[in-house]
């Protein structure tokens, strides 16, 4: 009994031996495991969504019409209109599916300019925090990049003059603001909110599983967690 009382306890002093903290790990560790996190789930979220579908067949980032626009609508709808609208809708996330793969260098350039400040205060910040970096530092050099692409999009699928006439229709139904009103506007926004969900969604997923980081630093940083 004895004999067996001390293995256990030799394995769980060898195991909390070899277990890692932040504080563990090199400066130069922590920002290159970060740095191959951040751009796999940068990677992984613009292939999810720049392929046909990547908007439209996913739930959580289907764009649809905005405010007043998208109770209208659900009211078209029921009045036997839904034909209209789906096809309005599957256009808008066409033209956004059209648009994201232009993000992936910008994020990559982001990701490489991440200093060892910038590191310290994502591993120990919150579960978010990384998403909440790259946001911060490419969001506009990306809306710049889908903007005319989306217009693009939208001028040849002539979805401006197809979203003014839907907005006219339905304009007894209330009023539009003016975010709303501009298609390209809204569909690269509702496109930028996807990207940055979808890369959430990989942190949150390595926090929880640094197993499935594709580098080993990646998994060590993580795993430090």
């Amino acid at each position: 009994m004895f004999r067996l009382t001390a293995l256990v306890a030799g394995v769980a002093l060898s195991a909390s031996a070899f277990a890692l903290s932040l504080a563990d790990l090199s400066q130069q560790d922590a920002s290159g495991g970060l740095k191959d996190a951040l751009t796999q789930g940068a990677q992984i979220a613009v292939k999810q969504l720049g392929t046909p579908g990547g908007f439209s067949d996913n739930p959580e980032v289907r764009i649809e019409l905005p405010g007043n626009l998208g109770k209208a609508a659900k009211a078209m709808k029921m009045m036997g209109m839904g034909a209209q609208v789906e096809q309005l809708e599957t256009r808008m996330n066409q033209a956004a599916e059209a648009a994201v793969p232009q993000a992936q260098a910008l994020l990559v350039d982001a990701v490489k300019k991440l200093t060892v400040q910038d590191a310290k205060a994502i591993l120990s910040g919150p579960d978010d925090a990384a998403t909440q970096y790259l946001n911060k530092t490419s969001r506009e050099q990306i809306r710049a990049k889908f903007l005319p692409i989306v217009k693009q999009a939208t001028d040849q699928m002539g979805l401006a003059k197809q979203y003014n006439s839907f907005a006219g229709q339905a304009a007894s139904f209330g009023a539009i603001d003016a975010k709303s009103a501009n298609i390209e506007g809204y569909v690269t926004e509702q496109a930028l909110n996807g990207l940055f969900e979808m890369i959430g969604k990989q942190e949150a997923s390595l926090r929880e599983n640094p197993a499935g980081a594709a580098t080993s630093l990646a998994k060590k940083v993580f795993g430090a967690l």
